[in-house]
This record gives structure tokens, C-alpha cells and sequence, in this order.
């Protein structure tokens, strides 16, 4: 049983902290936040000492895991420190999304965490659900033929305002990381924008992407608009056919060219995913397997190197913004 740890115990955290201390191969040894009372308040939920600075619980715990659910500006400004100290400390790593607000802070995470060979991976939940390995499978299987388009769109209302580029920076690692899981690495991005009234922030965007293998793209992404209906859709096509998943794990359909009877997965109403926290519950079994299992760092699935490849992406949309031009993601 691996013994493990959070770090930052806000409401992401307290989640983080809760599915620990279910999952039958964690044991959930400690809780930290700078807060005392975070800390304090999340220690006695989950039965687990509280400690208010990193160094201080990693010395007395020395934990196989850490999960780093920080947050800061634009939801990452807060991440690098405390994920540079659990990796020093030789813990794998599983953090929150945005890898970094920071390019720079983010390569450095990623190449320490090569460098101390441990595991780091970050929480890209939207790909962690039965209806995207069924689609990744359909994928493999080749039922899409040689890939030709993506079609991507989420939205949530977000009223927060932060930087200019808080909803491309702290919604789309999510959206730009399913993009990338299905379609490869993109080459060059272009994104337009616009401020719905009373806003300050760029609150609603769209990307035009072109791929490495050639594929081309959309994204769509908004803070603007109410959740209460279905919040994100993901179309690929080929040759072949298409799918298109709805809701991340709701449901995935199947259209083969040239044939109308199609295939559809539906979230079984009884024993398959009952809500959004059982993406956390998935994506963080899986990091748990992985590290329990001995899997080289640099084969996990969702890992910081693919987090740090779509910030990239969006910090070429961001300059793309900034210049009304096409740019090549670096």
C-alpha cells in the first residue's frame, strides 16, 4: 500500500484527500496547508496528522506520493515549489491542472522529475473515463481511418477575474490535453477572442490548430455560460468514420462512413460513473496502479510532460491573441 500524502487543502484538495482514503491501494499518512486551519480541519475529516509546510511533513512521513493540489494565480502560480520539494524528496508526483502558470517553472518540474526518476503526472481527468478509452480503442483499432478533424468545446460559468488569459491558461489544459490524447502534438494554433459584457477577462475564446500528422482542429471554450446543461463535447473524424463523446463520460458514439447503423457506449446508470468527482476517482486510481506497479515515469498516462506540452499550446494561443497571427507552438 502506497503511503500518501496532499498538499494545499482547499476544495480540490479536500476532494483529492477524500478519494485517497478510499482507494484500497493508497493510505493517506498526511494532510498540509499553510493554513493551519485547512489543515487542521482536513486532518480531523480524514484521520491523517495535519502539518503546515512541505518540508516539515515530508521529513517526518517520507511518503511514496504527493498530490500537489495547490492553486494561485490564473490556478498554478502555486504549484512549482511544493512540487519541486516532494520531488527532491523522491515522492511521485500526481498535481493539479495547470501544470504551471509558468513555462519555465513547468520544464524545470518536469526535467527534476526525470532526473530523481520518479513519476509525475498531473490531473487531466477529462481523458480518465470509460467513454474516452472506449474512443481511444475505436481509435487504435483503426474503425477511424487515416484522422482528418477534431472538434473540441467546453464551457462552464466562471465569474472569477483574474489575468487577461485566466480561462485559456486554467480551463483548457483539460480541453487541449483531450485534443492532443486523440490527434498527436499540435504544430501551430491561432485563436481569436472576445470579453462577454462585463467582463475583463478574454471570457470566451475559439483556436484553429493544425497537428504534427496533419490533422487540423477547433476548440471552443467559455466562462459565460451556465452548467447546468451538458459543459463538453469532443468530435474526431477520419476516413473511416468519427466519434463524437459527450459530457466527457456520458456517452460515445461511433459513426462508420458508409453505414448507417451506428454503436453507442452509455453511462450505465447503475455502475458506471455517477458524477464529475468519479473523473478525480479515475484519473488518480490510475496514477496510484502505475506507481504500485513499477511503470517507467516516462510511460505513465497523463503525465507532466503532456501537461507542459499543452500549456504550451496555450501560450502559443495567448501570443496568437496578442499578435493576430498564427504561431508555432515551441
Amino acid at each position: 500500500m502506497l503511503r500518501a500524502c496532499v498538499i494545499g487543502l482547499g476544495p480540490i484538495g479536500n476532494r483529492h484527500a477524500r478519494i485517497l482514503s478510499e482507494d484500497p491501494l493508497a493510505h493517506l499518512v498526511g494532510v498540509c496547508d499553510i493554513l493551519h486551519e485547512r489543515a487542521d480541519a482536513a486532518a480531523a475529516a480524514y484521520a491523517a496528522p495535519a502539518f503546515y509546510t512541505v518540508p516539515e511533513m515530508l521529513r517526518a512521513l517520507a511518503p511514496d506520493v504527493c498530490i500537489v493540489a495547490t492553486g494561485g494565480h490564473e490556478y498554478g502560480s502555486e504549484h512549482y515549489t511544493p512540487t519541486l520539494q516532494a520531488l527532491e524528496a523522491g515522492c511521485h508526483v500526481l498535481g493539479e491542472k495547470p501544470i504551471s502558470n509558468t513555462i519555465s517553472e513547468a520544464e524545470e518540474m518536469v526535467a527534476r522529475a526525470r532526473e530523481k526518476g520518479v513519476c509525475y503526472g498531473i490531473n487531466l481527468n477529462h481523458r480518465f473515463t470509460p467513454a474516452a478509452r472506449l474512443a481511444k480503442r475505436w481509435q487504435t483499432e483503426g474503425r477511424l481511418g487515416h484522422l482528418l478533424f477534431v472538434n473540441m468545446s467546453m464551457w462552464i460559468m466562471n465569474p472569477r477575474e483574474s489575468s487577461p488569459y485566466f480561462q485559456l491558461k486554467a480551463l483548457h489544459p483539460h480541453t487541449v490535453d483531450v485534443m492532443r490524447y486523440f490527434c498527436g502534438d499540435v504544430e501551430a494554433v491561432q485563436c481569436f477572442a472576445v470579453k462577454a459584457p462585463g467582463r475583463k477577462i478574454w471570457s470566451t475564446a475559439t483556436f484553429n490548430m493544425r497537428f504534427k500528422n496533419g490533422v487540423v482542429g477547433t476548440l471552443t471554450g467559455s466562462y459565460d455560460i451556465e452548467r447546468g446543461h451538458p459543459m463538453e463535447r469532443c468530435e474526431v473524424a477520419g476516413t473511416g468514420g468519427r466519434f463524437v463523446i459527450e459530457d466527457m463520460y456520458r456517452e460515445v458514439t461511433l459513426f462508420p462512413a458508409g453505414n448507417l447503423e451506428k454503436t453507442v457506449y452509455s453511462n450505465p446508470l447503475f455502475g458506471g460513473m455517477r458524477d464529475f468527482e468519479d473523473t478525480f476517482r479515475d484519473r488518480q486510481h490510475r496514477f496510484l496502479e502505475e506507481v504500485d506497479a513499477g511503470i517507467a515515469p516516462d510511460a505513465i498516462d497523463g503525465s507532466g510532460a503532456e501537461g507542459l506540452a499543452a500549456q504550451k499550446v496555450l501560450a502559443a494561443a495567448i501570443e496568437s491573441l496578442e499578435n493576430e497571427t498564427v504561431v508555432y507552438v515551441k
